[in-house]
């Protein structure tokens, strides 16, 4: 696939870092919502997919951390349509990782390729 970033290492590790925070925030206020189990599973799985493609960004930069981001949004089970409360360790990687690609600006059609490529859930 083909994609083009404007953003640079650091812009990256700063976009990440703030819905780090948002994530955590989530974690934090989970206790007040009506699934407090799943809406924390949820924001932990977003969290852990964020440090992740920080970590990557700093390490390897730009170019490698849009593709791992790729590779590990092909590699999730497509869970869409499921019950709201199902999966959510799944949907809230998958939701990382599609916050990922909107704060990059990754070509809609990018993202379209790759969600193709997943397999149903087992």
């Amino acid at each position: 696939m083909e994609y083009k970033i404007t953003l640079s290492t650091e812009e990256i590790v700063r976009g990440l870092k703030h819905y780090r925070r948002i994530a955590k925030q989530d974690v934090l206020r989970s206790p007040e919502t009506p699934n407090p189990e799943v809406f924390r599973r949820h924001a932990e799985a977003r969290r852990e997919v964020y440090a992740q493609l920080a970590e990557i960004a700093e390490l390897h930069g730009p170019e490698e951390v849009v593709g791992q981001a790729l590779n590990l949004y092909q590699a999730l089970p497509f869970v869409t349509g499921t019950a709201e409360d199902a999966y959510p360790e799944i949907k809230g990687k998958e939701n990382a990782l599609e916050n990922f690609f909107l704060m990059i600006g990754l070509d809609p059609k990018v993202r379209r390729e790759a969600r193709k490529a997943r397999k149903p859930v087992e």
